[in-house]
């Protein structure tokens, strides 16, 4: 087991260095990832291994033995993680997004201490619950309830889909508080519970038989615990912008997680593409492969973009929650690349793309689910046009290219969209539309970041490419937007529609 006190103190660069070396030693040399990638959980000797270079310790504070909560250092974890595995990279992410850096910000000082003091010393694991059977993404409506009792409350509830399920040690639980009368708080409130502890001990009822994500236990969970006062958290505010701001900043994040695995689809991308000859010619030399690999490697040059912004911006010392458009905005986008890139590599491998082993078929599997959690993509997109289409109701302004031109995340970038995005926007839009002008706003806002990033030295022919390619994507997007359609779902549709009866 590696001392806190050695991982702690040296060198980020030499802390990612010996990540890098234990995860090639597990999944390549003591084991073989592509063994048991179709198996339920990390092997035990390959998660004590990685667990005992402290991953966890670059989202503690310094003051209590971390390495500071520092971003950038995260996302470096997270990175670094998703090129060999993106289950692993999402394990390490609900720990240090959605518990460790929530419990930093808003933890009382007694429950910061014994939390962090386990995860560096006994390499313990924590997770967020807040999704319920009946309330998937109504987390305001969530039925588990709190009461207080003396020194302690009781949360009495059901709680599914939590990513670590049966396997964290803590976890941040969400509830409401319950009256007398049996009616419910309409704020949220969040307290840390130790699954080590007999009487916060929560039962799975359920193990789900997840497809992709297969390291990654999920399930449904009965809660029935009593929880001391002195591990609720204190919001800085209300209960709701606390759960706004986690959520936040932890999409924030999701770019590092993506950023390995888009970076990983384009190395073997491009590998395969060079050494597999067809016609005596190397695939590369086909213009619609090129076309296909340019598009990962934008993906690439916008993730990282979307890091370094994440980097300035999301840390624990600046309250997120207001920031729903950006957030909303890297997860959607970001999320999107990640699946098309898997899919596109697939393609390009060919009939070895679509073994169980092949990283390109897993990444779909793995990748596909982060379009679908914290909040599913197309809602995320709504809530995108409605609140940039609430900000130009506000503003009065109704063309799109106007708008951008004086929003601070698109201002930098708006110039070069003018000609597509030189339009009036309709107030009414079905939803269906309003789903395009949220992919529209999300790609216009991570253009915005890709040219910042270029303006802080990342090499110009990326920078140029994606901006392009991004720039084709959204005059699609446009197309979309601005075609007329009503089709829906015809219910009765099996009347006259044999088409064996017109042979």
């Amino acid at each position: 087991m590696t001392s806190p006190d050695i991982s702690t103190h040296i060198s980020f660069s030499d802390f990612l260095t010996n990540l890098k070396k234990t995860l090639f030693s597990v999944f390549y040399e003591k084991d073989n990832i592509e063994k048991f990638i179709q198996k339920r959980g990390f092997p035990d000797l390959v998660l004590q291994e990685i667990m005992a270079t402290n991953p966890f310790s670059v989202a503690i504070p310094k003051e209590y033995g971390g390495r500071g909560a520092i971003v950038k250092e995260c996302l470096g974890v997270l990175d670094t993680a998703s090129y060999e595995s993106l289950p692993l990279s999402l394990a390490f992410g609900i720990n240090i997004g959605l518990f460790l850096e929530p419990v930093a910000k808003y933890a009382q000082a007694g429950a910061k201490e014994s939390v962090f003091k386990r995860f560096l010393t006994q390499q313990n694991m924590g997770g967020l619950m807040i999704t319920e059977p009946d309330f998937g993404s109504d987390a305001l409506n969530m039925q588990t309830s709190n009461v207080k009792k003396g020194s302690n409350y009781h949360i009495k509830g059901t709680k599914h889909w939590q990513g670590l399920t049966g396997m964290a040690d803590y976890w941040i639980m969400t509830s409401r508080r319950k009256f007398e009368n049996g009616e419910f708080a309409r704020d949220i409130d969040f307290f840390i519970s130790d699954n080590q502890d007999d009487k916060q001990n929560i039962k799975v009822e359920e193990y789900y038989n997840n497809i992709g994500l297969y390291p990654i236990p999920y399930g449904k969970n009965k809660i029935d615990i009593l929880v001391p006062e002195q591990f609720k958290l204190k919001p800085e505010s209300t209960g709701l912008k606390l759960m706004m701001d986690l959520l936040h900043r932890s999409r924030f994040q999701i770019p590092g997680m993506g950023m390995g695995f888009i970076r990983r689809m384009l190395d073997e991308a491009i590998n395969h593409c060079n050494t597999r000859i067809v016609g005596g010619k190397s695939l590369m030399a086909l213009d619609q492969v090129q076309h296909l690999i340019s598009r990962i490697q934008s993906a690439f040059t916008i993730s990282s973009a979307m890091c370094m912004r994440s980097a300035e911006y999301s840390g624990i010392e600046n309250n997120l929650a207001g920031a729903a458009i950006e957030a909303n905005s890297m997860k959607a986008h970001i999320t999107d690349l990640m699946q098309e890139s898997a899919q596109t590599l697939t393609q390009l491998n060919g009939a070895n793309g679509y073994k169980a082993e092949s990283v390109a078929s897993r990444g779909i599997m793995d990748s596909r689910p982060f379009q679908i959690f914290e909040g599913s993509n197309d809602m995320l997109y709504t809530q995108i046009s409605e609140m940039v289409l609430k900000l130009m109701g506000k503003q009065n302004i109704v063309n799109l290219s106007e708008f951008f031109k004086n929003y601070d995340l698109t201002q930098n970038i708006a110039d070069y969209f003018k000609t597509i995005l030189d339009f009036k926007v309709e107030i009414n839009l079905q939803q269906r539309k309003i789903v395009d002008l949220g992919k529209i706003i999300s790609r216009v806002v991570s253009a915005n970041h890709v040219a910042n990033l270029g303006n802080n030295g990342f090499r110009s022919d990326l920078i140029n490419d994606s901006l392009e390619s991004i720039k084709h994507e959204v005059s699609t997007l446009v197309s979309s937007l601005k075609f007329q359609t009503k089709v829906s779902p015809i219910d009765e549709y099996k009347d006259g529609s044999s088409w064996m009866s017109f042979c």
